[in-house]
């Protein structure tokens, strides 16, 4: 696990408990496991096939994410699950859709297949319930991750994985605020999906000056750009915009300086443009929730549960975030970006 602990604040609990995850880890890996490779993973680790959750035989994890093909904040979630199954032997197979139907859908066959656990993102918890109702009743465990943290136990789930986003929202409207700034806007790139509208909620908690939402299509780009641009041009007031993607943040970047507008910007989540951004100063700050550990956490823990019935958090979420990556660290973090494990 390649997480920089120096880059985020973190309660002596939340360390506790990674630091004895680490640990328990380090035994169940043979002395010649590597790190986190490079690049982009297989979807799947190759070890023997899966068979249905017992404590014997082999592991097989379906981790189904509400993710879009070829997403860079994604690839390293999926970086993350894959590296943790080729160093324990289990087999990991990774899919997504951001179609909280066809992600039922996907949980659904997993449970069919009969695997041996299940990893599971909750953007649109509701639309998942009755899926993740049946794993839970067939015997599957399952453990949530990203976003629907607040539904995970109430699921059955055995533990969440990821950041209190309201709490990441808190943290960024504060540094906006330390900043001097007054006049914030937040830009939510996908209708429905919760975790996106409790990071404007604690933004507005943090900040304390005016927030105003505004709604986008992270889909179509052009007109993300036009409507950042279009909201910084009627309101020269506005001295701050939080995007809530690395996609959009450069959109954020292009808009600014079309409307000649002082705002300053920033994110939540990295990508190797967001991290450029940071250098030349155009974003200011990224909220880091280190994914990759989303990824390779949960097959951890699905592996323990799996070999010796352990579990992990103590019915509290294990948080991954929020850090921060600004210019007094990027330089630390970009080169793990670039091998896709930040």
């Amino acid at each position: 696990m390649t997480s920089d602990r120096s880059v985020r604040p973190g309660s002596s609990r939340r360390r506790r408990v990674l630091i004895g995850l680490v640990a328990t880890t380090g035994a169940l890996v043979l002395a010649a496991c590597s790190g986190p490779s490079s690049g982009n993973q297989n979807t799947s680790a190759n070890t023997a096939s899966g068979s249905a959750p017992s404590s014997g035989g082999p592991l097989h994890v379906s981790v189904i994410s509400h993710g879009t093909s070829g997403d860079a904040f994604w690839n390293v979630v999926k970086n993350g699950a894959t590296d943790a199954g080729k160093q324990l032997g289990v087999t990991v197979d990774y899919q997504s859709d951001g179609d909280p139907g066809a992600q039922s859908k996907l949980i659904d066959n997993a449970v069919a297949q009969k695997v041996g656990g299940l990893v599971v993102s909750m953007a649109n918890p509701d639309a998942l319930k009755n899926s993740i109702d049946n794993a839970v009743k067939a015997g599957i465990p399952v453990i949530t991750i990203n976003s629907g943290g607040d539904k995970s136990a109430a699921f059955g789930a055995l533990a969440h994985v990821g950041q209190d986003e309201g709490i990441a929202g808190q943290e960024a409207g504060k540094r906006f605020k330390d900043a001097g700034k007054s006049k914030l806007l937040c830009v939510i790139h996908e209708a429905g999906n919760v975790g996106l509208n409790q990071r404007c909620d604690g933004a507005k908690q943090g900040f304390g000056g005016t927030v105003t939402n505004l709604q986008v299509d992270i889909n179509n780009p052009t007109d993300v750009e036009s409507r950042i641009k279009g909201a910084l041009q009627a309101d020269p007031a506005i001295d701050a915009v939080l995007a809530l993607n690395p996609q959009v943040a450069v959109n954020a970047v292009s808009a600014a300086k079309g409307a000649n507008a002082k705002a300053q910007i920033a994110t939540f989540d990295l990508n190797a443009d967001v991290v450029s951004a940071i250098k030349a100063g155009d974003v200011q700050f990224a909220v880091d929730q280190q994914q990759y550990e989303q990824g390779y956490l949960p097959v951890v823990m699905l592996k323990l549960y799996h070999d010796n019935a352990n579990t992990v958090g103590g019915g509290r979420p294990v948080l991954t975030g929020p850090g921060f990556v600004d210019k007094s660290n990027v330089d630390k973090v970009a080169q793990y970006a670039t091998r896709g494990t930040r």
